[in-house]
């Protein structure tokens, strides 16, 4: 306790102290000196020092941030080649020295520290006054693959990384256009991590761009290790069960996003960017849906929405109808039941909870071993539990095909997110079906579906466009029309740049006669 206490003090001591707010010396000792203070018992900052002519140089870096070959090739070679050594000024580096493009430079020791420690590489000279900072960054990162989360039929298949500026250069790709603008803000006081809020200048209102920067002003923490910290600190409504901000870990999901007057946050550490705002049934929307024929994808979205209603219902209605209004199942049915349940000594509510909990138990064992050992827990898991408690008589068979249809309904929620909100409302559905039949599914539903009315995310209505009622905006929600019937962007966000293509695109066959027609 007593050394815990003396750490403590000590770092108070560090950062109580003004050394980090002193001006870049001429003396290049008292520069090292100072640093050196500051980076104590931080073995991956190195120190090289240099020794051109006359001149006395240190490089400081963090070792596995940067390409130590860039460095000496854009920076060392040069400066140990240079014979004019005599008049050597910040400006003489920055234009004959340092040959790689991204160079800036500094008066303040506490910028030398956060540049280093954001994987830049520092250039200090004796004699002078200001120190060249340029960026060389580079080590062992993970390269553009696949996304693991959003898998596709139909699209590209690159996904967003953990570096930051490879991040935004994949959304850059996807919209060329000078009015992709890209803010960069540093959260976190000791991760001093980095964000690029994005969005399309005339598409993005400004008072949301201005929400959006004032809610990330307000988050003081010390620090911001991914999206999801961001995430909760700026959404509407922290006790909703619903997400209200979308994360993708694709690139053309974003585009489009933001080609719909949304904006983009992405975190530097982590390849899920934050879209908002998002409504409801954004969440049931796949970046395929936009890449085959519309006929095929009116029918898959109609899909996910009916089988949304029977993952968060389904469990409870089967309490309820088996429970209370038997008179409701069919003869035969009714009596292929009771027959199932003769041997069960738990009743309807307490069998399925218990089926419920070995389902969600069996999905996130399947999710945390890895991905063979996973799949085979998974499968075989509830093959052999599932048969198991049958022939035990601890469960019925109906109920185990109730369970699975649940489970494989939640299954075909695009978004992972709105997938987790489902699979647990259905637990205070069933409690409420348990307790009052179907007078209580119906109360919970409507409960839920009040709720959904009533949260907005970043002032937009979750539930729009259904509520508030758009009807030119349902023509991209519980269907999806084709292309060229799009011809505007969604009205609820864009105010000037409505129209996104031209008039009169519906293809048709040529006449008779003309150019591509048959003969």
């Amino acid at each position: 306790m007593k050394k815990l206490k003396k750490l403590k003090s000590s770092k108070e001591k560090s950062l109580s102290s003004d050394e980090t707010h002193k001006e870049i010396q001429a003396d290049l000792k008292d520069n090292i000196e100072i640093l050196k203070e500051l980076f104590q018992d931080c073995t991956d900052v190195v120190f090289r020092p240099l020794i051109a002519g006359n001149v006395h140089a240190c490089l400081l870096f963090v070792d596995g941030f940067v390409d130590t070959k860039s460095i000496e090739l854009h920076g060392l070679k040069q400066l140990i080649e240079e014979h004019e050594v005599n008049r050597i000024t910040a400006e003489f580096l920055t234009e004959r020295v340092i040959s790689i493009s991204s160079v800036s430079e500094t008066i303040k020791l506490d910028e030398v520290v956060s540049n280093v420690l954001k994987a830049n590489t520092v250039l200090l000279v004796d004699g002078l006054t200001k120190a060249i900072i340029f960026d060389a960054k580079g080590g062992a990162r993970r390269g553009v693959s696949e996304p693991t989360t959003e898998s596709a039929v139909r699209g590209p298949r690159e996904g967003f990384t953990e570096i930051l500026r490879v991040n935004t250069a994949l959304v850059r790709h996807k919209i060329r256009s000078n009015r992709l603008k890209i803010l960069s803000k540093d959260v976190g006081e000791e991760t001093q991590t980095n964000l690029a809020i994005l969005y399309v200048e005339g598409l993005a209102p400004p008072e949301l761009v201005e929400e959006v920067l004032s809610r990330i002003e307000r988050i003081k923490i010390d620090g911001i290790l991914e999206s999801g910290y961001i995430e909760e600190f700026i959404e509407d409504s922290a006790w909703s069960m619903f997400p209200q901000i979308q994360n993708t870990e694709r690139p053309d999901t974003v585009a489009a996003n933001l080609l719909e007057g949304r904006i983009a946050i992405i975190v530097d550490g982590t390849p899920f960017v934050l879209i908002l705002p998002a409504t409801f049934w954004q969440f049931f929307q796949s970046s395929e849906d936009y890449y085959d024929r519309f006929h095929i994808f009116i029918f898959l979205r109609l899909l996910r929405i009916s089988f949304v209603f029977i993952a968060i219902t389904l469990p409870g209605i089967y309490v309820a109808v088996t429970t209370y209004h038997q008179e409701m199942i069919p003869t035969s049915l009714l009596l292929s039941i009771a027959a199932s349940r003769e041997a069960i000594p738990f009743p309807m509510f307490v069998e399925a909870l218990i089926m419920e909990l070995a389902f969600e138990a069996l999905r996130e064992a399947g999710i945390r071993l890895p991905q063979i050992v996973g799949q085979a827990v998974g499968i075989l898991g509830a093959l052999v539990i599932g048969q198991a408690a049958v022939e035990a008589g601890i469960v019925s068979a109906p109920t185990v095909i109730m369970i699975a249809l649940t489970g494989i309904a939640s299954f075909t929620i695009p978004r992972y997110n709105m997938s987790i909100s489902v699979r647990m409302l259905r637990f205070p559905l069933m409690i409420l079906g348990g307790m009052f039949g179907l007078f209580g599914v119906i109360l919970g539903f409507l409960i839920i579906l009040t709720h959904l009315c009533k949260l907005r995310s970043f002032g937009i209505p979750y539930f729009w466009p259904i509520a508030p009622m758009s009807f030119k905006a349902l023509k991209d929600t519980l269907i999806r029309v084709p292309w060229w019937a799009m011809n505007e962007r969604p009205n609820q966000l864009v105010k000037e740049d409505v129209i996104r293509q031209a008039d009169h695109l519906m293809p048709s066959p040529p006449k008779a006669g003309e150019e591509g027609s048959p003969s």
